[in-house]
């Protein structure tokens, strides 16, 4: 699979990258939201992983732009975030993303989300 990780934590970014990789996919990664949109057009991946809190926009407007192009009517957007309250959770559903996912979370339970 193609996935984009848009995340400003290198730390964070980079191990996810790597697990990623090591279970086959093909990423890509960035590390602001204006940066993630751009890539996210360019690249058309599969699925993009976005954290909410992201510097230039954030993770909710990158959704609903990329909502708003049909060549993107078909990526799976998965939100890792630290922000998990319920109005979160309706703010991602609101903005288009597929799935929620509160950091932090195991590499097992994405892996498995990835697969649905």
């Amino acid at each position: 699979m193609r996935i984009l990780v848009v995340e400003d934590d290198d730390d964070s970014r980079e191990g996810l990258r790597v697990l990623l990789e090591a279970s086959g996919h093909d990423v890509e990664t960035a590390a602001n939201g204006l940066e993630g949109l751009e890539k996210l057009v360019a690249g058309k991946p599969d699925t993009a992983i976005l954290d909410i809190d992201l510097p230039g926009i954030d993770g909710y407007e990158i959704a609903r732009r990329a909502r708003r192009l049909p060549e993107l009517a078909r990526i799976r957007l998965i939100a890792l975030t630290g922000y998990g309250r319920e109005k979160d959770r309706a703010a991602a559903r609101e903005a288009g993303f597929n799935l929620h996912l509160t950091k932090p979370v195991s590499f097992a339970i994405l892996q498995s989300r990835l697969a649905i």
